[in-house]
């Protein structure tokens, strides 16, 4: 049974009502955050920047002051902003939301991989190397699974599972390369941390809630292919202080399950996506139907499908607690807060992400 940990007031915890700023901590980090225009990004943009902390981003189309020009695979004026750093949070990487043809995997690894490499060969030349790199990786690397959870320890890596299509072995190829490349890197001065995250869901405009909160407002939030597949899933708000847990923890290293510790299966996670809408019924849809909505959306049935039931072993094993723990909790936050337009943890009201995060 997934271990929920009960919130206490000493976790530094980050939302509206316990926020402590980098003032008030007595401080101020440089934290600098590649591909970090994304959704993910976005959030932590926004909640680290309201909290003092002097925040730069990585990005192929850089438009605004706090942002610096890099291409995701060489050297440049960019890695100045690494050196002398304190944290570097990595989150480039081709968006998922895509079809995935032999050439969007291919996109998918080499923007990975590439992009890590050049975090790790700027963290090995830098004279001041950040004293902390976490670098995302994903929760697809475990197995397509519903008998039994995957933590850090126990849990069950992918790519060798029986009855499904084979092009999701490339998928956990994808992540197992992602976390090598930062392994590989000759950082002795830097802790390393993989983020093997679960789908972050805050109500920012084109992010993962966000379509499926479309989906079920417009009566399509139904069970997909008997809806038995586990979702796991993480808030925004938990999202941010698991990252803030990990950077004031220096005895965490290796790969850590950014993930709530209640997956559900698909079915029960839409009955609660419908509750936090007031939506009464929602279609359900065969694994048929889903493959044609997904070609028309243009994007892939493994992310509908594939049966992700992680949990947060490591965090909960050294005292993190999670404010929002359980999903139909966590969905009716969210959607009260895209319905009022009600301000996020960091103080501001979401804004869209911009497509890739690269």
């Amino acid at each position: 049974m997934p271990r929920v940990a009960a919130a206490t007031p000493n976790l530094n915890a980050f939302n509206p009502s316990s926020t402590l700023s980098a003032t008030e901590e007595g401080k101020s980090m440089k934290i600098v955050i590649p591909g970090g225009t994304g959704q993910v990004g976005a959030v932590l943009d926004r909640a680290l920047t309201a909290a003092g902390h002097e925040v730069v981003i990585l990005t192929r189309r850089p438009v605004g002051e706090r942002e610096v020009h890099w291409d995701g695979e060489s050297a440049g004026e960019w890695v100045r902003e690494i050196d002398g750093s304190d944290v570097v949070i990595n989150l480039a990487g081709r968006s998922v939301s895509c079809r995935y043809t032999p050439a969007n995997l291919k996109a998918m690894m080499d923007s990975r991989v590439r992009s890590t490499q050049a975090v790790g060969g700027a963290v090995e030349a830098a004279a001041r190397p950040p004293r902390l790199w976490l670098q995302m990786s994903t929760a697809t690397l475990y197995a397509h699974r519903y008998d039994a959870p995957h933590d850090e320890a126990t849990g069950v890596i992918g790519g060798t599972e029986a009855g499904v299509p084979a092009y999701w072995g490339y998928s956990v190829e994808i992540a197992k390369a992602w976390e090598r490349a930062q392994e590989e890197a000759d950082a002795p001065h830097t802790r390393k941390v993989a983020l093997r995250s679960a789908m972050v869901m805050s109500p920012d405009r084109g992010g993962v809630f966000d379509v499926m909160s479309w989906m079920a407002r417009l009566g399509l939030g139904g069970p997909v292919a008997g809806g038995a597949q586990y979702v796991s899933w993480i808030h925004d708000d938990d999202f941010v202080r698991a990252v803030r847990f990990l950077i004031e923890r220096d005895d965490i290293s290796g790969p850590v399950n950014l993930a709530a510790p209640t997956p559900l299966p698909h079915r029960a996670f839409m009955r609660a996506l419908r509750a936090a809408w007031r939506v009464p019924v929602g279609l359900p849809a065969t694994k048929g139907m889903a493959e044609l909505g997904a070609y028309v959306l243009r994007t892939d049935t493994e992310l509908l499908l594939k049966s992700r039931r992680v949990v947060p072993g490591r965090l909960l094993d050294e005292g993190f607690t999670f404010d929002h723990g359980t999903w139909p909790e966590a969905a009716r936050d969210l959607a009260e807060r895209r319905r009022t337009g009600r301000r996020t943890a960091a103080g501001r009201v979401p804004r869209p992400a911009r497509a890739g995060g690269r």
